[in-house]
């Protein structure tokens, strides 16, 4: 048994369900709660910041921010120094209190986590400032030409997630640590500037705009956008940001982001940020999106035209509650921002659309997820399987896999079977009302759960539950089963078509694209390249606009060999930066000879438009050298 799952268990007999009479007495709280971040060299403990204010100058000729940052500091009895975080910045000048300058030291680098900012302080440090300047090739800063834009104009957006903001920011960067934050931004003029804050809606003639985020957030939540945007109301609290080339798109399948936010706020509890905006970015984005409080980011791809594709959106929602208010201590914790997260997605859905609807997604995701599962195994990372993870020594990015957002859903989904809807839903709205601002670690969580979720409701709980769910390798046996009418339906008519070979039987014109997504996913590998040829010619599928039925299309092309579909899949490949579609289709590509020379060719020519987070897996999974 792992040391950590032992003093777990001990601890959770403090709140075993045959000893309620004193509960009351026995809060879980985070208040004397400090965790040790294998990912950042702060030491919150002895000093920590809480209030940033940044005045920064963009500057896309040399692809730079020049920035000074003033932190208020709260430094505990008998602090010597406060430790940043930072990676490849250029420190220039250091003081405190707004007036004494201070040495400061840079220690060696470290390949994952940057290089640690060690600044002397005294009990009388207040607040410390750093000049500095940002390198045109910070791992979280994208600087766009006018030709990788739908416009003719340049653009800069970031990536904080997961500990990337130490490239831009000198920040405590740990998911544990919540910071205020002010700004006052100069950017060229004819650009909108926004942040993960109070936002403008117009363009500054004089390119200057301020922001303040009075909720305090970690890090990683940090976020920025510079460019030729226009903003689009879609309700009180909601609202589209887009490139004007795109926004007549973006509105058709966003539309309905306040009757989202509704939903959500009825389902647990009240929405606690004012706003909620999205602002679709242009196809570089590595991600789907990003849940940055107040401005969600999204990736175009989600614009399919007939809206099957905006689970993203209730996805980022979600973070709203599950990430961004109740946040993952460490990133060893990561399925507290993302299990709950994918949870509470598929029930803004079933909400929305009905059961049978999010059960297609849930459907999908018991696959991704079973696939994943045993790759890992198969790798000899079994560990990685596990909801609490250890990712000491790497990269947190590592973590980002469907253990963390499908099983931790799954893992909810049994509780709720083990306990009712309706005491799972109270359970889970008195969760984010008690550690709404604050961050909580896997351990602390089952203890608060076994409290306030089986002991209070006198529910026995199950032997071997954190041993199988959170700490075992693999899939639990008990794993809940997503069952949907519609994918059934796909099923038969792939067998009919298949038993009779007349494509015409397969009737698809009310088909969603998740609906497409399993019609792939259930073809049998026996699938030819004759058979492949019909479908293109029935379906067009090479011409598809959908990105998700583009991705899985070109890997049953590579699959088969099937060339007429690869001149689109280059278009595909080099205008599109979104990870999840770029690493499977690349990875199938390199399984032949010929396949790794034409995923080689392609890459040469699209690198330069990818994110730094999708690029660096890239350049390991094609054994691309830089110059």
């Amino acid at each position: 048994m792992k040391k950590i799952t032992l003093i777990l268990l001990l601890l959770a007999g403090m709140f075993s369900c045959n000893d309620k009479k004193d509960m009351k007495s026995k809060r879980i709280t985070t208040d004397n709660f400090t965790t040790n971040d294998p990912h950042s060299f702060a030491r919150p403990h002895e000093a920590v910041i809480k209030h940033l204010r940044w005045d920064a100058t963009i500057d896309f000729d040399t692809k730079s921010i020049y920035a000074t940052a003033l932190y208020t500091i709260r430094n505990y009895p008998d602090a010597k120094e406060i430790i940043f975080d930072t990676k490849d910045l250029t420190i220039e000048k250091v003081w405190e209190n707004e007036s004494d300058t201070l040495n400061f030291e840079l220690k060696d680098e470290h390949e994952v986590l940057g290089q640690a900012l060690h600044i002397p302080i005294s009990k009388n440090t207040k607040s410390i400032t750093i000049q500095y300047k940002t390198p045109p090739n910070a791992e979280a800063l994208q600087w766009l030409s006018a030709q990788q834009t739908k416009g003719d104009a340049p653009f800069l957006f970031t990536q904080s997630q997961a500990i990337l903001c130490r490239s831009w920011i000198p920040i405590q960067d740990s998911p544990g640590i919540r910071f205020t934050y002010e700004a006052n931004v100069k950017v060229p003029a004819g650009n909108l500037a926004l942040m993960s804050a109070e936002n403008p809606q117009e363009i500054d003639s004089t390119g200057n705009y301020s922001f303040k985020m009075e909720q305090a957030i970690p890090a990683y939540l940090m976020a920025l956008a510079v460019g030729n945007l226009e903003y689009h109301k879609t309700g009180p609290e909601t609202g589209i940001y887009a490139e004007p080339e795109t926004m007549t798109k973006a509105i058709s399948d966003l539309e309905d982001l306040q009757s989202f936010l509704e939903i959500a706020e009825k389902l647990y509890g009240k929405y606690r940020w004012e706003q909620f905006d999205v602002l679709v970015l242009p196809p570089s984005f590595p991600f789907g999106g990003m849940e940055n409080p107040r401005l969600t980011f999204a990736t175009p791809t989600i614009l399919s035209g007939d809206k099957s594709l905006i689970s993203l959106i209730a996805h980022e929602l979600a973070h709203s509650w599950s990430g961004n208010l109740v946040t993952n201590a460490t990133w060893d914790d990561f399925w507290l921002n993302e299990g709950f997260t994918v949870y509470f997605e598929y029930r803004i859905m079933e909400e929305l659309y009905g059961k049978d609807y999010s059960e297609m997604l849930a459907s999908i995701s018991y696959k991704e997820l079973k696939q994943e599962s045993k790759e890992l195994i198969d790798n000899g990372n079994s560990k990685d399987t596990h909801l609490k993870l250890d990712l000491q020594g790497r990269n947190p990015d590592v973590g980002m896999t469907a253990i963390a957002y499908d099983k931790g859903y799954y893992f909810l989904r049994f509780l709720e079977g083990l306990v009712g809807r309706e005491n799972f839903d109270a359970f889970l709205q008195q969760y984010f009302a008690e550690y709404a601002f604050r961050s909580i670690n896997t351990e602390l969580f089952l203890l608060y759960m076994e409290q306030y979720l089986f002991a209070k409701n006198e529910i026995e709980l199950p032997k071997d539950l954190f041993s199988n769910w959170v700490y075992g390798a693999g899939l639990p046996e008990n794993l809940p089963k997503a069952n949907s009418d519609r994918f059934k339906k796909v099923e038969e008519s792939i067998d009919k078509w298949l038993n009779t070979g007349n494509i015409d039987t397969l009737k698809t014109a009310n088909w969603s694209t998740h609906e497409y997504l399993h019609f792939f996913h259930e073809l049998p590998d026996s699938t030819d390249f004759n058979q492949v040829q019909e479908l293109d010619n029935k379906f067009n599928f090479s011409e598809n606009g959908n990105a998700e039925i583009l991705t899985e299309w070109f890997l049953l092309a590579v699959k088969n060999e099937y060339k007429p579909a690869y001149y689109r899949m280059e278009d595909f490949l080099i205008n599109t930066g979104r990870k999840k579609f770029l690493m499977p289709i690349y990875s199938e590509l390199i399984k032949t000879e010929t396949g790794n020379t034409i995923a080689l060719n392609i890459y040469k020519k699209a690198r330069q438009n990818y994110h730094y987070v999708s690029y660096n897996s890239l350049d390991k999974l094609l054994n691309y050298q830089t110059d």
